[in-house]
This record gives structure tokens, C-alpha cells and sequence, in this order.
């Protein structure tokens, strides 16, 4: 009789089975598809080794795209081994079914699809009735956090619904996917063939896909049709030859000029003639400073790295596309330098910081670069507090999966060996997280309101303002960046969202000398000295880049203007963070949207935008970040089982129907 003694672990890829060999000890030698020793076997995945059937597999008629063949939702699933990869199936279904194995540990990665890929060979392989399934759930590959991993695996049934999740996240971009792409190619696959002047064309719709077109090809329209509009300013100068500063004028209900129909906005006026009708009227006025605010500011460091920020910085930073950030930083993580990449959250867990200091040192004695020591020594030096419990950092309640992106403070055996960038990227994520235990930047700051007396009752405002760092605090490690970032402008005079945000902090300062603002006081009346007219002009939105559009997929609920429903989906975006990167690669493998591999700028192919217009006239609510968010979301409540799978199902079944009966009324 045989004796059930082995423990079998079955990892996401070949590199990560050898460092949970290495944590285990399991010097053993490699065999045909797994490793074994006395009481371990691990063996592995090499990505998904089942998939979805095609339609034809189901009835061999379903490979021809035909109406009466549609909508095609199976009443039973059909899933198969990709024929690439049988041999590890077939090894791996072996090992699964040794009566010898006790215990089946499912190490796959730590995510919604891990779990899946996971999921589907367990389905296929039918593992051995009497061993315990468990799941092991790691946020690095560090040796200290596999065995961790291994010894508080819990039972595989206790993440049953992160499981349901992803079957249905799978099943729903298949019946999306298939039956809506076939069903508008056969409606209007004649038409686009006509129009992008080809033979044929099949249209290609997807849950996430699409809707990110309808992004990209809606900010190119914007931008297309938008019309610049000149209108002029009017600056103020006030105080003495050697001791003056310059404020903005802006209409208020005091105003001579309140809601005038010669305004263009409630800073400036549509016409040149006007502006100097208006500054005639200033002359031989006087000035007062009416409001004198002075005030120090404290500005914390930014919150921590998820996956999308840090694509989204590398896309600024080094013009390459999300894909391969994520590619780099699961790198990095399988070189066991960094946490887990495909996570969400910004902040840490409150276990995860009480263990910080291990981070720290890891970093202090293993990383070799210059700049970074330091950073770390003044740490030290002046005893900055490694103690995060209360600060905005650590944030249970923002956690689903895993937590922020950081660095472990081990894998420094592999860190030379690095390509240059892949170097680069692991230091930007090091910074990000060193700040956080710098103290605030620190600022001095004065708001200055000055009138023009026009008679008792109309005055005219003009506002100033001046900031000045005293103390650079997480600025010291930040600041350089920001400089760097600021300088790099892309085509077309764009520039990033969040450098233009740091622009206009910046321009508070407005070259004015905060001494001279220092020296003024409430109730002072000043000397005018002049006036003049500053031309400006309205601007269009900024095209997304690969790593903007990514930050706009994950706050894809912010575009939803219903308040209600916005808040109802809030922290649904569309996609996850393991496919985002997919998602922009796709639509530009098919030709829907073109990047710039020098500025990583987006635009749509002109295939793109007839795509686009066959949508939203068909279907527009596909292209509505509205739709494609609640399915995400849904998806986010069956996994906390919020909702039962069933639910799910019937309203996406419920949702092709219809959207079947009025497009087929069309024909």
C-alpha cells in the first residue's frame, strides 16, 4: 500500500518553481518537467496551458460568420489544452494524480489570472480526490515570503470566488468578443472594406478594447474640432521703480465690468480694443492692498508606485510602452528586487509596515548606488521616523490583493547584471519609496489682493501670489525628477498632465520677488506704475501617451457623469491592472491606433475611426466607460461574493439579447 507523503507545488513558470526550490532546499535534480525530493515535487505552468474553445469545436457549422448562428452562448463550456504546450500538461496532469501526493499547493501568481490559468488545468487535469488543495499567496519571491507563503497557504476553496471571477471575466469577453465582432462584420464589414479601400475587413470588438478606442478616437476629435480663441489679459504693476510685483486682474461682482458681454471669461476680454478701453479707465486711481495672507505650507511625499503610476512615470520618464514596464518590473520581481507588480494599491498594509525597517536595511547594506546611500544616510543622520502606522501610507481598507510596488531589499546578487534600464526603473521605484520617510516640503507663501478704487462703490481686484521652499524635505530625493520631467515636452507642444500641474504650482511664483510681498501690509495703499495687456489663447486637451492612457483606464469612473453611479462604481476603472498594457499593445498590433515610438504619443488609425464611428452606430454605449466599468465592477463583487455568479451571468446573457434584437432590426 502506498503511503501518501508528498507535498507537490505547481508555480506559474519554470524561474519561479527554482526559487521555491531554493527557499525549500530542494537541491535535487531538475527531471522532464518538475523537480523532486524526498518530500517536495514542484513542477510548473508555462502561462496558460488551457483555453477556450472556439465556436467551431462546439458544432463545426459556428466557423462560418452567419446571423442565424447568432448570438452563441453555450449552455456548457468547452475548454482545451493549447496544443504548444501539451507535453507540460501532460506532466503536470501525471503529477496531479500521483496517489502518493497529500497535499497540492497552488503557487500560481497571486492575481485574478493566476488564479485562472491555475484553475483551468486543475479542471482538465482532475488531481488526485484524496490530496488538500491550498493556495499559496505571495507578494514577493523572496525565500522569507515563499516559505511564509507556504506555511499560511489557506484552503484553495477559500478563494472560490476570486475564481468565479475570473471564469466569468473570461466568459464574458469571449461571448462579448466573439458574437459582437462577428455580428458588425456581417452588418458592416462590406462598408469599412470599402472605406479603408481592402478586399474584406472584419471589425474587432472587445469589452475593454473598444472602449478605449472610443478614448482615443473621442480625444482626437476634440483636439481636431476644437478652435482656438484669442482673448487678453489685463497685469497690473504696483509699487515702486527698484520694488515692484505684477497681479492678475480679475472681474468680481465690484467690477465696473461684471458680466459684461465684452468678457470673454472672468479674467479677460474678447477684444484687444476693449482690454484698452479698460485700462484708460484705471488711469490716476488709486490702490490699496485690501487682503494679505501669509501662510507656511507643508507638502507630503506622493503616495507609493501601483502598476499604473509607474507606467505611466516610465512612459515619461523613458518613452517606452506600458507593456514593457510591466514586463521590466515582473522582471525585477522575479529577480525578487521588488514586490509584486500587477497591484492597484498605492499604500502599504499595516503588517507590510511594521516590517519596513527590513526593507530599509536591505537597501542600506545591498544597494551599491551612490546617490541612494545617500539618501539613506541622512535617514540616519537626522533619525528620520521609519514608523508609518499613521500616516497616509499604510491604509488597510485600500488593499484588495496586494500592496504597493516597493523595493525588498534583497536580490542584489542579480542587480549588476541588469540591462541599464531595467537598473533605472528598479531606482525610480527605491526613490519613490525613500520618500516617504522624508519629512513635508515646507513653504513659505503669500496671497496678495490689491484694489483699484474706480468710485465709493466699483473697485477693480487684482491677485498675486508667492511661494518660496524653506525646507526641501522628500524634495531632496523628488525634486530632480520634476525638474527632468518638466523640461521634456512632446509633440505638438503637449505636455503631461501632471508636469503641467507642477507648472502651474509653480507659476504661482510668477517671477515675483516674495521679500517685496513681505514688506507690504493690509490697508497700504501703493503706487500704480502700470498696466498692460497680455495676449492668451484657449488650448485643446493633450493627446493621451501609452502611459496616460493607462492612468485614464484606471480611473475610467471619474469620466461617468452621473453622480450617483459614479460613486456606486468608484475605484472601478476599465481592464485591470495585468491587462492594461495588453489592451493598448493589441489595438495597435490591429491597426486601430497608432504610438509614436519617440514620444509614445496616441493616435487613431484612420481604420481606427471608422471602427470607431460603426460602434457608435450600433452600439455606442460600448464605447462608454459607463458599461465597461459596472462589468468590472460586478466582476469586483462576485469575487468579494457580494453577488452570486449566476446573477452575473444572467445579465450579461440578458445584455447580448437585446442588444441583438435592435441590431438585427437594422438589417
Amino acid at each position: 500500500m502506498i503511503t501518501l507523503s508528498k507535498k507537490l507545488i505547481i508555480t506559474e513558470k519554470p524561474s519561479v518553481a527554482m526559487e521555491f526550490a531554493k527557499a525549500l532546499k530542494i537541491t535535487t535534480s531538475r527531471k522532464n518537467g518538475y523537480l523532486e525530493s524526498n518530500d517536495w515535487i514542484i513542477t510548473w505552468c508555462v502561462g496558460h496551458l488551457v483555453t477556450m474553445s472556439y465556436p467551431e469545436k462546439y458544432d463545426e457549422k459556428l466557423k462560418f460568420w452567419r446571423l442565424d448562428t447568432l448570438p452563441f452562448i453555450p449552455e456548457e463550456w468547452k475548454y482545451e489544452i493549447i496544443p504548444q504546450v501539451q507535453n507540460q500538461f501532460n506532466i503536470v496532469q501525471q503529477l496531479l494524480q500521483r496517489e502518493d501526493v497529500e497535499e497540492i499547493y497552488n503557487a500560481g501568481d497571486s492575481g485574478r489570472e493566476g488564479e485562472y490559468i491555475q484553475r483551468l488545468v486543475f479542471m482538465m487535469a482532475k488531481p488526485n480526490p484524496k490530496a488538500k488543495m491550498k493556495r499559496v499567496w505571495i507578494d514577493s519571491q523572496t525565500e522569507e515570503e515563499i516559505l511564509r507563503g507556504i506555511r499560511e497557504a489557506k484552503d484553495m476553496s477559500e478563494y472560490n470566488s476570486l475564481s468565479d471571477s475570473a471564469y466569468l471575466r473570461a466568459k464574458e469577453d469571449y461571448l462579448i468578443g466573439i458574437n459582437f465582432s462577428r455580428l458588425l462584420s456581417i452588418i458592416f464589414g462590406r462598408r469599412l472594406a470599402q472605406n479603408i479601400h481592402e478586399d474584406r475587413a472584419s471589425i474587432s470588438v472587445g469589452r475593454v478594447m473598444t472602449c478605449v478606442l472610443g478614448m482615443v478616437v473621442s480625444r482626437e476629435r476634440e483636439i481636431r474640432n476644437f478652435v482656438k480663441t484669442k482673448y487678453y489679459k489685463i497685469i497690473g504693476e504696483f509699487g515702486e521703480e527698484q520694488a515692484s510685483f505684477k497681479a492678475d486682474w480679475k472681474a468680481t461682482e465690484k467690477s465696473t465690468v461684471w458680466e459684461s458681454p465684452k468678457l470673454y471669461n472672468e479674467t479677460g476680454f474678447k477684444k484687444e480694443k476693449d482690454a484698452k478701453d479698460f485700462i484708460l479707465s484705471l488711469s490716476n486711481k488709486k490702490a490699496v492692498i485690501t487682503e494679505l495672507k501669509k501662510s507656511k505650507q507643508k507638502e507630503n511625499a506622493p503616495l507609493l508606485f501601483n502598476l499604473a503610476e509607474i507606467q505611466n512615470e516610465c512612459t515619461k520618464r523613458f518613452k517606452i510602452k506600458p507593456d514593457e514596464t510591466l514586463e521590466i518590473i515582473q522582471n525585477l520581481y522575479e529577480k525578487k528586487l521588488v514586490t509584486y507588480p500587477r497591484t492597484d494599491a498605492r499604500v502599504l498594509s499595516t503588517a507590510v509596515s511594521k516590517e519596513i525597517n527590513k526593507n530599509l536595511n536591505g537597501i542600506a547594506k545591498g544597494c551599491k548606488d551612490e546617490e541612494i546611500q545617500g539618501y539613506i544616510k541622512k535617514m540616519v543622520e537626522e533619525k528620520y521616523s521609519t514608523n508609518l502606522a499613521k500616516t497616509k501610507y499604510v491604509n488597510d481598507s485600500k488593499i484588495t490583493d496586494h500592496y504597493a510596488i516597493i523595493p525588498t531589499g534583497q536580490g542584489y546578487e542579480n542587480f549588476n547584471s541588469l540591462p541599464q534600464l531595467q537598473k533605472d526603473i528598479y531606482l525610480v521605484i527605491v526613490k519613490r519609496f525613500l520618500a516617504i520617510f522624508y519629512p513635508p516640503a515646507e513653504y513659505n507663501k503669500i496671497q496678495l489682493t490689491t484694489e483699484v478704487e474706480m468710485d465709493k462703490e466699483k473697485k477693480e481686484t487684482f491677485t498675486t501670489s508667492g511661494r518660496v521652499c524653506i525646507n526641501q524635505g522628500f524634495l531632496e530625493i523628488l525634486k530632480p525628477v520634476d525638474k527632468e520631467n518638466k523640461k521634456k515636452k512632446s509633440t505638438n507642444g503637449e505636455q503631461d498632465v501632471e508636469n503641467k500641474e507642477e507648472e502651474n504650482k509653480n507659476s504661482e511664483n510668477k517671477a515675483t520677488d516674495l521679500e517685496i510681498l513681505k514688506k507690504l501690509k493690509k490697508g497700504q495703499e501703493i503706487f500704480i506704475k502700470n498696466f498692460e495687456i497680455k495676449e492668451a489663447e484657449t488650448s485643446p486637451p493633450n493627446r493621451y501617451n501609452s502611459g496616460s492612457i493607462i492612468l485614464a483606464m484606471e480611473n475610467a469612473g471619474k469620466l461617468i457623469e452621473e453622480e450617483e453611479l459614479r460613486e456606486q462604481i468608484k475605484g472601478a476603472g476599465i481592464g485591470t491592472s495585468a491587462t492594461r498594457g495588453e489592451i493598448i499593445k493589441k489595438l495597435e498590433k490591429i491597426h486601430y491606433i497608432e504610438i509614436n515610438n519617440k514620444t509614445q504619443i496616441i493616435t487613431p488609425s484612420q481604420k481606427g475611426e471608422y471602427i470607431y464611428d460603426i460602434v457608435l452606430q450600433s452600439m455606442p454605449d460600448m464605447l462608454n466607460p459607463k458599461l465597461t466599468a459596472s462589468w468590472e465592477k460586478g466582476l469586483d463583487m462576485v469575487a468579494k461574493k457580494e453577488i452570486k455568479p449566476d446573477e452575473f451571468m444572467t445579465k450579461l446573457e440578458n445584455y447580448i439579447h437585446s442588444k441583438f434584437n435592435k441590431l438585427v432590426v437594422k438589417i
